[in-house]
């Protein structure tokens, strides 16, 4: 089978494959399995191959054929060091969730022995070190680089600061003995955001320490590469099914809602102009392509913190959040329709709380003129698609009634939430392989995605 690929997605919860035959369009089969990354996370590699090949009928793989993405032992642990919050950090920050970081931390201004003595037990694989347009401010990240070089981590450290003192941070910390890596500014100037290099420094270093992971040095025996972060591949499925691509078209500006066991990721692709007559008041640029992740909403790890959100949103009742505690298990599936149904219930409140904390809002101001609307973030009402992926919107009951929780919503009428999308599921769980195989067959990535998004 000469077109054959398997894409695998070595996830911190469940390992998955995707069986696609490049060739013909087609996908052949799938498979997963429970992730074993806390003991050895070739385990589950081996146990959802041997599903697959024998689900197509193929009794040997060649290691050629099998590309990977991965959030194994929690993806990429990132931390990032910046001056103003809402400046330089926040460029940082979005630089990091575009690669598909886990960003544990952010601190300002000049760092203090806590904060270093804080950074150093979360044990980070990369610190973003960011601050200072070109040509400006340059005490606080010299000063911030001392610091760093004064520790005792190991820790890769991605230099995106003001061009101008650039070397000279790379001198203090490649001193000291640190990993350094350089990048273009992400904010070279007031208003502007530089994030690609950075994501692109991220995403490399990903690579070239996923080995780290227990058992991933013997992944590579059966992977040919680890080609990029999970979260990367969904964006980047995200980014091609929106846009399409040299005459074949996508499906519009669109939102991706992942909702997952340990976090709600939110994905979209869309411009969210001003409302019309409104003011904008982002000091950076939102970015085009833009992902958040929310850390406490997983319908697993975080439960609790769903339960609290459901009951203020008068979701869940009493009745609910007992069941909850009483079948809710972080290391199974639901096994029957009542503990199905309180996961949909629990799925809904992550995918609604998180789209409400990605989207844009507005604000009545008043000022001498009198009063006017101030719009924060992008508006996202006139997105054409939001799609739904993640275990629990996959294998829900009702996938489309998890996603109604992302409609706009007359009773909070400033976020500016979807308006009247068409509703795509990820019924086979293949965006992460559409954006995986993206890298290498972009036409056929984009056809395959299309033809296998349920409407």
């Amino acid at each position: 089978m000469k077109h054959v690929k398997f894409l695998v997605d070595l996830g911190s919860t469940f390992t998955k494959v995707v069986v696609v035959d490049v060739e013909s369009e087609r996908i052949l089969g799938r498979a997963q399995a429970y992730s074993t990354v806390d003991t050895n996370v070739m385990t589950g590699l081996l146990k959802a191959m041997q599903d697959a090949k024998r689900e197509v009928g193929l009794v040997k793989v060649d290691r050629e054929d099998v590309v990977a993405c991965s959030s194994a032992a929690g993806g990429l642990k990132m931390v990032c060091i910046g001056l103003v919050p809402e400046l330089s950090l926040k460029a940082g920050e979005l630089a990091a969730l575009g690669a598909g970081a886990k960003l544990l931390q952010c601190c300002s201004y000049k760092l203090n022995h806590r904060e270093l003595s804080g950074i150093a037990s979360i044990s980070p694989d990369v610190i973003l070190l960011v601050g200072g347009t070109d040509g400006g401010n340059s005490d606080v990240v010299l000063h911030n680089a001392t610091m760093l070089a004064s520790s005792d981590m190991s820790t890769v450290i991605v230099i995106a600061c003001n061009k101008v003192v650039q070397e000279e941070v790379e001198f203090i910390l490649g001193s000291s003995g640190k990993q350094v890596r350089l990048a273009k500014n992400v904010m070279p100037e007031i208003g502007k955001l530089e994030a690609e290099s950075s994501r692109n420094v991220i995403r490399d270093v990903f690579v070239k320490n996923i080995v780290k992971a227990k058992g991933m040095e013997k992944v590579m025996e059966v992977v040919k590469e680890v080609v990029m972060p999970t979260p990367t591949a969904v964006l980047n499925a995200a980014k091609l099914l929106s846009e399409g691509i040299n005459g074949d078209s996508g499906l519009g500006e669109m939102m991706v809602v992942d909702v997952g066991g340990a976090t709600t990721d939110v994905h979209s692709v869309a411009a969210g102009h001003p409302v019309e007559g409104a003011v904008m008041k982002n000091l950076l640029p939102e970015p085009y392509v833009k992902r958040t992740v929310e850390g406490d909403l997983g319908v697993r790890h975080n439960f609790d913190t769903l339960l609290k959100l459901g009951e203020a949103k008068g979701v869940l009742d009493k009745q609910d959040m007992e069941e909850v505690k009483s079948l809710i298990n972080p290391k199974k599936l639901p096994e029957n329709e009542e503990e199905a149904l309180l996961d949909m219930k629990l799925a809904r409140i992550a995918a609604e709380v998180a789209v409400e904390r990605h989207v844009g809002s507005l604000e009545e101001w008043y000022g001498p003129s009198g009063r006017i609307m101030v719009q924060k973030g992008k508006d996202m009402r006139g997105v054409a698609s939001v799609i739904g992926t993640g275990g629990a919107i996959v294998f829900a009951l009702k996938p489309k009634m998890v996603l109604r929780g992302v409609l706009f919503d007359t009773k909070i009428p400033h976020l500016l939430k979807p308006e009247s999308p068409q509703f795509y599921i990820d019924s086979k769980y293949i965006l992460y392989a559409i954006g995986l195989l993206a890298n290498f067959a972009p036409r056929k990535a984009l056809r395959i995605g299309k033809r296998y998004l349920e409407v």
